[in-house]
């Protein structure tokens, strides 16, 4: 009798809640050490305890065999412009060992079912190629904008 692969082994997508702070933690650390940017991690366990209680907020976290293997995060917004609500898509992370095995795509579902219709939005950064063809092969339209950051002092 031959054992499945570990990649048949079934993918569950759950809500994060604040007893799930560390995990969601890791998991946005595993993101910004992906991208070479662990010293923008600011937030504490503590504060995404907080965090994860905000109605506007959702965090999806991808567990397989229990083990968290991904997220996708949004807010959601209002736009001026059409005076209609959509979800300001924050994060979409998938751990290296599960990157092409349909996780990012199921979180992109899953997000896509919560959204209703709604539209989705969020940016990519333009030297992030992987992703771009990722949001490309699920249809999605990238649009070339330059973002800009202050923070006064």
């Amino acid at each position: 009798m031959s054992t499945a692969p570990e990649w048949t082994t079934v993918l569950s997508i759950r809500r994060a809640t604040s007893d799930d702070a560390a995990t969601v933690h890791g998991l946005i650390r595993g993101l910004a050490d992906h991208q070479g940017q662990s010293s923008a991690i600011t937030v504490s366990v503590a504060g995404l305890q907080r965090i994860l209680t905000r109605p506007e907020i959702t965090y999806l976290i991808a567990e397989r065999d229990g083990r968290p293997v991904g997220y996708v995060s949004w807010l959601e917004r209002i736009s001026f412009w059409s005076g209609e609500d959509y979800l300001a898509l924050d994060d979409l992370y998938v751990t290296g060992a599960e990157r092409g095995r349909g996780v990012g795509e199921q979180l992109m579902r899953a997000a896509a079912e919560a959204a209703k219709g709604r539209l989705i939005r969020w940016e990519v950064a333009e030297a992030n190629v992987a992703a771009q063809r990722f949001y490309a092969r699920i249809g999605a339209d990238l649009i070339p904008k330059k973002i800009g950051r202050w923070q006064p002092r």
